[in-house]
């Protein structure tokens, strides 16, 4: 079981019962809340990249037009592909929203609603959390 508390952004891994990892975290920022809940894990992608947010690149280039670009408000540029954010060891529990590594945890609400965790615990959890693990959100 993960079980995350806003509160304290922290995120806890049990496994039989026992707490087994603790992890700073930072779930969605205002405007991008993570919802609360409980949920299951639903599906896992190692070298997950992010379908919305990302950057605009240029065809043979390969020379960055546009970082940080939402997909859903931004047009692409003639010329250039969509590359989607990384998001390794990304676990997914709730339609778009998931567990994955970052650079950047700043123990504050942060993302754009997924839970960011240091890479070292992300790959913890990803390695231990198979597809069906219960996964409790708090605030």
């Amino acid at each position: 079981m993960i079980k995350v508390d806003f509160s304290e952004q922290r995120a806890y891994f049990y496994k039989g019962g026992k707490l087994i990892g603790v992890s700073r975290a930072s779930s969605g920022k205002p405007g991008f809340a993570t919802r609360p809940g409980h949920f299951r894990v639903l599906s896992k992608h190692p070298r997950h990249r992010s379908s919305i947010y990302g950057s605009f690149v240029q065809h043979g280039s390969g020379r960055v037009i546009r970082a940080n670009v939402n997909t859903r408000k931004h047009r692409r540029p003639p010329g250039t592909y969509y590359r989607g954010a990384k998001m390794h060891y990304y676990i997914r529990f709730n339609s778009g929203i998931g567990f994955h590594a970052s650079g950047n945890v700043p123990n504050r609400p942060a993302s754009h609603g997924c839970v960011r965790l240091p890479p070292e615990m992300a790959r913890k959890f990803y390695r231990h959390a198979p597809v069906g693990t219960r996964v409790t959100i708090t605030h």
